[in-house]
């Protein structure tokens, strides 16, 4: 298949992973929330054995196939992969200017040391010496044959000749080739053949004038002549005794000196007792001839080893048609093949820092080295062992030889037929294929844990050929899909400069290939953005973008791609910008057809994220985007189902806002209207202010940054609506005009809970008078004063409005002008909001948040009892006109949260003598952001969405869709234990209920237990007490198994527990009696608990409560959490989405108490209210209310509410605080079909089993009741087990285990205890 069919596959699916008979596929609009969405397929494993006596729909709804909370996002880890910086790019590429040749040959002379065989090698450069006269003659046809032969590497380099030369020859030889080649490298050759070996101390041997002498030439010489960057080739015999004199040379320099040390490559010959093989077989300078034509020479002697030699003509091998950079001829072909070999050798027996230097930094080092891996396998037949330096380890044996002879073989068995019939076509080897075969099964069984594949350097040569390219492309995405490591080794063989000259091909079918490609080095390395912009690959990628026949998984990576052009990298803004980026990206965002299929949430996402990246800090580029609409494009997304994309549109929002640095110099009053700037801004901040209280903490996390974004560029404004907060509670709502819209709107009420209880924690504030309008203007600010706290007894002091001068007036700080007054009070609300938000992380922003307008955290010491965290306002203020203009205020930096702390707020200016600020405007309120130029903006938070969201693109996306079989294990064995003991719970029958409990706890709770939960498939035990201290146990072995707070504000207290995804690995929510929820993972395990999730559940509170009284329930079958309380309405959060998508009128002046959602059907819900109401909703039908009772007769409220086990939707328990016990079935008739007065009043708890006939209830008079649906009592529980039988504490929970009769009781008192009914085990 190929790569795009398979990206469109799997990318499709890659926002969830599908799990056979594990999950529902995932269903957007809230209005569709019905039995569909939650429909089960009962594997064949459910459906059958040991439940038969469940039928298919019964079995299907008992196990609910939804999962929540186990996307990317919900890992629980807050801190970012610590990335490495890149390894595979050189540190810098060399280039050889300068060719030096040096021939050595005296022809008709030999030297003295060597004795000649006979027949003995005599080709020099494939030419016979003696087979010209004069001998000058053919020494000079050497000398000009070597050269031509190095200019097939290195055509562009200087070549220059010395034949027979003398030492000063050298001398000026080398001399002169430095001075050409600069910096750059230079090659010297020397062919020895003519003069005697080189000396014991590594003398090379030269002439004198008249050839009577031969003259010693000492290495240093030679060094000192060519310096570096060199590469030296020695062919003659004994050439390790130079290559160790260079050795030794260098080390000595090396370690007199701390410079870097000298680049100096060298090729020898043979080793130190060796001398040049003389047989026939081979050139006498084979050595050279394998390093510069090694080609001709690899089938001369593979021939000669080949059963080829008999029906071959050796003379054919010189005369091979085509050229070598020509891939369609022999020759090219030939050449091709022996380069793959060569690097493939290379990249798997040399470590990566040494093969990246000499096969990638320099064009002809790199060919050099890959013919001498040739040399190496020759010359041992001919008992040489050629000498590196560096050393190279020995590869003659490598199997990758094989290939080249197999291949050899194959081009060689042609040749006949090419020169018989010229019209006779060549038919390709098939090395190239078979090598991208074992690479393909390589991939199918490979991982990082295992040896790299050996034929990745196979690869990068196939992609600079037409034939196999897009097959090797598709394999290697395959392969940069595996992970980093793979990007990281592939651009380390060299693939990059491929893929970049890739993006100037105009052929359709690579284009989804190459975005994909790019899309995993660019996560990989974000520094590529330079080579892209360079070379205009932007344009590639925008085009792609905006194509027609893209698919939206593959357009999201072009956006991506796109995003990391212009991350920070001016050059790219400006680019992309010109190429209309924005226009292309806002048209994608256009409002689709009712007709086109939903936009891709992943595209959306990287659409925002590319536009927020283009003009942030990019004052034109914020300028076009405002022009072009782009904030109304935007705002639609801040509702959609992902809360990624909200995230990113949240971003791309808050990076166009105004921050208040004028980097445009003057564009802005030239281009855009100001009116028209305030208009967009407050369209934008009153957008971003509606998702303060989203579910997602992505979410507001991008909603903190951008406010704070918005109030560095407006905190004179918004210091000037803070200073009020320290009013008395009565004039809080005069104080901030839009509060009473900011409450009804519904969108962050319950920051009016959280200002009162930070006001009130502020003992010391005072009112101070003040005019009745908050100016809108720094000047009208400046000309208002009023009386604040003094700093001591004797002093007057202005207010912070009236001392505000925060401006650095050089011209380099724009202000933007002011925007409605009720737009700042609803945005210090927000801050508010965010600064006490459930998440510890948005609350750590939320307060930097207010850093930047004066007001920062305090923390105090903890007492055990002082539920103190308030905005506290300091009493030391600065007068402007005492003339004490050396001190200066200054806000303390931000402290961290600490769980050990109670966390504050309050607005501080500390004294600081500041001397080299004398004078400075600055001098006045406290402001953490004082500086100077843009040093103030990097105090900013800075938003985490862009590189959390890169995150995604380094993981595996082309990988299966089949889930872990572990986990599928899992699931099958819980399914299977569910269903059993489901048929066990339903057909049993259960006489009573032990009143000896099976296991008792000492929670050491001092507040007495608040509430309990059992986990369906573990012997564990969660409680919790008022001060949300959780608590995890093992009942069965009677250990304590985890404990933690659930946060740091201990008066909430706990409203419930709750299992979630219970079927799979089960989360922890825990909901507060102030809305706050929070969902664990990791829970059981000492000091792993990590917090998934958290948000503010209630949003709007009656007219005249008092708290919150959250009561909530969860639901499975729909992945609803609903809530409600002191409030209007019950809010139906879809926890997959993190958002709110209902909220449903409870038709009731009353205040909820108690909720239940049904766990087999998806859709039902019934609340019971304080005055003694049931109502019956579902969530489907369009009125939403189906029924309203009133089954308790006196007016108590109702405590306890459940639906009846069974499949039926509206059979309902219902308890109230009066002690009695309703039974209804709300399908037939409003009224009770039966009444159980179970208690005398101060009925506190109600336990209804999921799956068995049975009930318990609980009394505040210390004792428990447990009755059958018939009405039976079946047992009464009042005391423990002790020698002195104590009565049980006042009953503050109970919960039945849902597979199991077995009820966990918790009281008032620090004990839970745990029963079962007679003659049961717990389970295990």
């Amino acid at each position: 298949m190929a790569l795009g069919d398979l990206m469109v596959s799997r990318l499709s699916q890659s926002s969830v992973t599908v799990v056979t008979n594990h999950r529902y596929n995932d269903d957007d609009c809230a209005s569709t929330h019905d039995d569909s969405r939650m429909s089960i397929i009962a594997s064949p494993t459910v459906a059958s054995g040991s439940y038969e006596n469940l039928s298919a729909a019964t079995s299907m709804a008992y196990l609910p196939q939804t999962l929540v909370l186990c996307d990317l996002r919900h890992d629980a880890s807050e801190a970012l992969d610590i990335v490495q910086s890149p390894r595979w790019r050189l540190k810098e590429r060399m280039k050889t200017g300068c060719v030096a040749l040096v021939m050595c040959l005296h022809i008709t002379v030999d030297p003295p040391d060597v004795i000649k065989i006979s027949p003995c090698a005599t080709l020099e450069c494939w030419i016979d010496p003696f087979s010209m006269y004069p001998p000058r003659r053919a020494l000079e046809t050497i000398g000009q044959s070597l050269s031509i032969q190095y200019e097939r590497w290195l055509p562009r380099a200087r070549y220059k000749v010395e034949l027979d030369p003398t030492k000063d020859d050298v001398r000026k030889l080398c001399l002169s080739c430095r001075k050409t080649a600069k910096t750059e490298r230079v090659l010297f050759h020397y062919n020895g053949h003519g003069v005697p070996k080189p000396t014991p101390n590594g003398e090379i041997w030269v002439y004198n004038k008249n050839f009577t002498q031969y003259i010693p030439l000492p290495v240093c010489e030679l060094d000192s002549w060519l310096k570096t960057p060199a590469i030296y080739v020695f062919d003659c015999s004994a050439a390790r005794v130079i290559v160790n004199a260079f050795a030794e040379l260098h080390d000595g320099e090396s370690s007199g000196s701390s410079g870097p040390p000298k680049d100096c490559i060298l090729l020898a010959a043979c080793d130190i007792h060796e001398t040049l093989p003389q047989s026939v077989e081979f050139p006498a300078d084979v050595f050279t001839s394998c390093l510069t034509t090694p080609i001709t020479i690899a089938l001369k002697w593979f021939c000669r080893r080949s059963l080829l030699k008999e029906f071959i003509d050796e003379s054919l091998i010189d005369r091979i048609p085509g050229r070598q950079n020509d891939r369609k001829t022999l020759l090219g072909e030939l050449n091709w093949i022996f380069t793959a070999v060569t690097d493939t050798i290379a990249w798997n027996v040399l470590p990566r820092e040494l093969f990246q230097r000499l096969f990638r930094q320099d064009l002809l080092v790199a060919s050099l080295f890959r013919n001498f891996l040739l040399a190496e396998r020759i010359m041992r037949s001919g008992n040489c062992t050629p000498i590196s330096h560096p050393m190279l380890p020995p590869t003659h044996q490598h199997h990758m030889w094989d290939a080249w002879d197999m291949a050899a073989e194959i081009c060689l068995s042609q040749l006949p037929k090419l020169f018989l019939d010229p019209n006779t076509e060549f038919q390709p080897s098939l090395f190239f294929t078979e090598q991208l075969t074992a690479f393909e099964v390589w991939l199918d069984h490979g991982s990082e844990h295992k040896k790299p594949p050996e034929q990745l350097p196979i690869v990068l040569q196939v992609l600079l050929s037409q034939c196999h390219r897009f097959r090797a492309l598709v394999l290697l995405g395959r392969f940069l899909d595996m992970g980093p490591w793979a990007v990281d080794l592939a651009l380390s063989v060299g693939i990059y400069p491929c893929v970049v000259k890739l993006l100037q091909q105009t052929t359709i079918e690579l284009r989804q290939i190459l975005v994909f490609i790019w899309t995993k080095i660019l996560a990989f390395d974000k520094s590529c953005q330079v080579d892209l912009v360079k070379d205009r690959g932007h344009i590639y990628f925008i085009r792609f973008l905006d194509s027609s026949d893209a698919f939206p998984e593959q357009r999201a990576m072009a956006a991506f791609v796109l995003a990391v052009i212009v991350d920070g990298y001016k050059q790219g803004q400006e680019s992309c910008l010109e190429a209309n980026l924005i226009g292309v990206c806002l048209g994608h965002l256009e409002a689709t057809q009712p007709c086109d299929p939903p936009p891709e949430p992943l595209f959306l996402q990287w659409l925002c994220l590319c536009l927020g990246k283009l003009w942030e800090d990019f004052v034109e580029a914020q300028i076009m985007g405002k022009e072009a609409n782009a904030s109304e494009k935007l705002i639609p997304l801040l509702s959609e189902a992902q809360p990624e994309v909200r995230a990113a549109a949240v971003f791309a929002l808050g990076t166009l806002l105004d921050v208040g640095f004028d980097s445009g110099k003057g564009v802005r009053d030239e281009e855009f209207d100001d009116d028209e700037n305030i208009i967009i801004e407050d369209i934008m901040i009153k957008s971003l202010l509606d998702v303060v209280s989203d579910g997602s903490p992505l979410v507001r996390a991008e909603v903190a940054v951008a406010l704070a974004r918005f109030a560095f560029g407006h905190k004179q404004h918004l210091k000037s609506v803070a200073a009020s907060y320290w009013k008395p509670q009565s004039s809080l709502r005069t104080s901030f005009p839009s509060m009473a819209k900011f409450h009804d709107a519904g969108t962050s009420t319950i920051v009016s809970s959280h200002m009162g209880s930070l006001t009130r924690g502020s003992p010391d504030s005072q009112p101070v008078a003040r005019e009745g309008r908050i100016s809108s203007s720094l000047h009208e600010a400046s000309s208002g004063p009023m009386q604040g706290s003094p700093l001591s007894d004797d002093s007057s002091l202005h207010s912070d409005s009236g001392i505000i001068h925060d401006g650095v007036n050089n011209g380099v700080v724009h202000q933007p002008r002011p925007l409605d007054n009720a737009i700042y009070s609803q945005c210090v609300l927000a801050m508010f909001t965010l600064a006490k938000d459930p998440s510890p992380r948005i609350a750590s922003l939320g307060r930097r948040v207010l850093s930047v307008i004066g007001i920062e955290q305090i923390v105090a010491a903890s007492a055990s009892h002082t539920p103190l965290a308030g905005l506290v306002r300091s009493s030391s203020w600065f007068d402007m006109h005492t003339g004490h203009l050396p001190l200066t205020f200054r806000t303390p930096p931000v402290s961290p949260p600490q769980t050990s702390y109670l966390t504050g707020l309050r607005r501080v200016c500390s004294l600081e003598l500041r001397p080299h600020l004398l004078g400075s405007p600055d001098s006045g309120l406290a402001d953490p952001l004082l500086g100077v130029s843009g040093s103030e903006r990097s105090l900013l938070p800075q938003s985490t969405i862009y590189n959390w969201s890169c995150g995604y693109f380094s993981k595996p996306l082309l990988g299966g869709a089949d889930a872990n079989e572990e986990i599928v294990g899992q699931r099958e064995e819980k399914e299977k234990f569910s269903l059993d003991h489901i048929a066990k719970c339903q057909h049993s029958s259960i006489s009573g209920i032990n009143n000896i409990p099976i296991a008792n706890w000492d929670t050491k709770f001092e507040t007495g237990t608040k509430t309990a939960l059992l986990h369906p498939f573990s012997p564990i035990v969660v409680a919790a007490d008022e001060n949300e201290r959780i608590r995890v146990w093992n009942y069965e072995e009677a250990t304590l198994l985890n404990g933690f707070d659930n946060h740091d504000f201990p008066d909430k207290g706990i409203s419930k527990l709750c299992f979630v995804n219970e079927l799979d690995d089960s989360l922890l929510l825990v909901a507060s009696c102030d809305g706050s929820v929070r969902i664990w993972k990791d829970y059981a395990t000492k000091g792993s608990q990590k917090l998934v999730t958290g948000f503010s559940s209630i949003q709007g509170l009656k007219p005249g409560a008092r708290g919150l009284n959250a009561v909530v329930d969860w639901q499975q079958q729909s992945g609803y959490l609903y809530v409600s309380g002191e409030s209007s309405s019950i809010m139906l959060w879809d926890l997959e989405r993190e958002q709110l998508v209902k909220s449903v009128p409870s038709e009731s002046e009353c205040s909820v108490t108690a909720l239940s959602a049904s766990q087999v059907h998806g859709s039902q819900l019934a609340a019971g209210f304080a005055d003694g109401s049931v109502r019956l909703y579902d969530v489907r039908t369009p009125d939403l209310l189906v029924c309203a009772t009133r089954p308790h007769q006196r007016v108590e409220k109702v405590v306890g509410l459940s639906f009846q086990p069974g499949l039926d939707p509206a059979k309902i328990v219902s308890a109230s605080q009066a002690g009695d016990i309703q039974f209804l079935d709300l399908k037939i008739t409003k009224k009770t079909y039966l009444t159980i007065d179970a208690h005398r009043g101060s009925l506190t708890a109600l336990g209804v089993h999921r799956h068995a006939p049975i009930i318990a209830s609980g009394s505040a008079k210390q004792l428990i009741k447990v009755f059958s649906l018939k009405g039976e009592q079946l047992g009464i529980i009042k005391y423990h087990t002790s020698f002195m039988a104590q009565k049980i504490g006042p009953v503050s929970c109970l919960a039945f285990h849902p597979y199991q009769v077995l009820l966990a009781a918790g009281a008032a008192g620090s004990f839970v205890s745990l029963y079962t009914h007679h003659n049961t085990q717990p389970p295990r």
